[in-house]
């Protein structure tokens, strides 16, 4: 489904990413993680086909993502960015809407398809009391969530999360990591998504990638991935304040020892 070929990106002229091989199977769920400018939101921006690598290839389904419209990119993959600021009142719904514009009928515009594809992510989600506000009001959580259903409107094969349980408290975080992994298993989305939070990304995904200084330094399940060196060479603590646990192929927590 997504495809990186000795990929490096430039940020601000300097490289973000280095060499970067990456392959996601269609409906696999994979957390990237890693310390503050590993090169994480580029990797994103580089799947997503807002940021040219410098060299390198990307694919898409199979196809380089350089020959896709950005209509084409939109009805594969969805993202969730970090939020950005919105420059006029807008509605919640109207927010939630922008995701089907991929789909919509250039002249004849949304369709009752489309409508209902709204109203559904609306459901999902759980943002149907926040309808009928103007999106900038929002606290920075019930934002969150608002472009969490735009995403789910969408209902592309790949759904792409930067940071998508920054602004949220813990009971709202469970939720939609929840809700990202019924996405995967229940309608087979290819979930992507970069997280700051280790314990978040090892619980709730079978499979890390972590990058320090724009390499990928380890790929696969978490307690491989998070084992203790490589927790003291690329995130610079003592182990001894992470603990793993869960099954073989299922989740695992990271909790400070010592914690309730």
């Amino acid at each position: 489904m997504i495809r990186l070929a000795g990929v490096t990106a430039l940020y601000r002229d300097r490289a973000a990413l280095r060499d970067v091989e990456l392959h996601v199977a269609a409906g696999e769920r994979v957390a990237v993680i890693g310390p503050n400018g590993a090169g994480k939101s580029t990797l994103l921006r580089v799947v997503a086909g807002l940021l040219r690598p410098v060299a390198g290839s990307v694919e898409l389904g199979g196809v380089p993502i350089e020959r896709l419209s950005r209509q084409a990119v939109a009805r594969r993959l969805a993202v969730v960015p970090q939020l950005p600021t919105l420059p006029f009142a807008t509605s919640v719904e109207e927010v939630v809407a922008l995701g089907r514009l991929p789909h919509e009928h250039p002249v004849r515009g949304m369709r009752p398809g489309d409508r209902a594809a709204v109203a559904a992510a609306i459901d999902r989600v759980g943002v149907g009391h926040l309808l009928g506000r103007d999106a900038r009001e929002l606290s920075l959580g019930e934002r969150q969530l608002v472009l969490l259903a735009m995403a789910v409107a969408q209902a592309a094969p790949v759904l792409i999360l930067d940071e998508p349980t920054v602004h949220l408290d813990l009971r709202h975080q469970v939720e939609v990591m929840e809700l990202v992994g019924d996405l995967n298993a229940r309608d087979g989305t290819t979930i992507v998504a970069v997280l700051h939070d280790v314990g978040l990304a090892a619980h709730f995904f079978p499979r890390l990638v972590l990058l320090d200084r724009g390499r990928i330094v380890a790929d696969g399940p978490p307690a491989e991935v998070l084992s203790p060196g490589r927790i003291r060479e690329v995130f610079g603590v003592d182990p001894g304040f992470v603990r793993l646990s869960g099954a073989e192929h299922g989740p695992a927590t990271a909790v400070a020892e010592g914690a309730p």
